[in-house]
């Protein structure tokens, strides 16, 4: 596995939350245009919420998936987050699973 991206929250970096959600949209759109994709794309803690109903960014990650990123939510943070039932993209995985991808992958990028 050549690249894997991290997110751990739903907002791009630290700060004003408005400017963080505008910043991950951005982000993920651009990774979304690019030839070269990442293998995988890891959610965590607070990053699931962008996987389910509600997020802003759900259309770039279904064009992400299509285009074969594969898409992993924590069970652990999905459920902390009541989320289950609203996850709209990707699936669910667990920290085993998310761990060994990390770990072979070459790269791995954390937002």
């Amino acid at each position: 596995m050549e690249k894997v991206i991290v997110i751990n929250n739903d907002v791009f970096g630290h700060g004003d939350r408005i400017l963080g959600e505008k910043l991950m949209g951005a982000f993920l759109k651009k990774i979304w245009a690019r030839n070269e994709k990442p293998e995988a794309i890891l959610f965590y803690n607070a990053g699931v919420k962008l996987t389910a109903k509600g997020s802003t960014v759900l259309d770039v990650l279904t064009g992400l998936s299509e285009s074969g990123v594969e898409l992993l939510a924590c069970g652990t943070c999905i459920n902390f987050y009541e989320l289950k039932d609203k996850m709209m993209v990707g699936r669910i995985s667990n920290m085993e699973e998310i761990s060994s991808t990390m770990m072979e992958a070459k790269s791995v990028i954390t937002i």
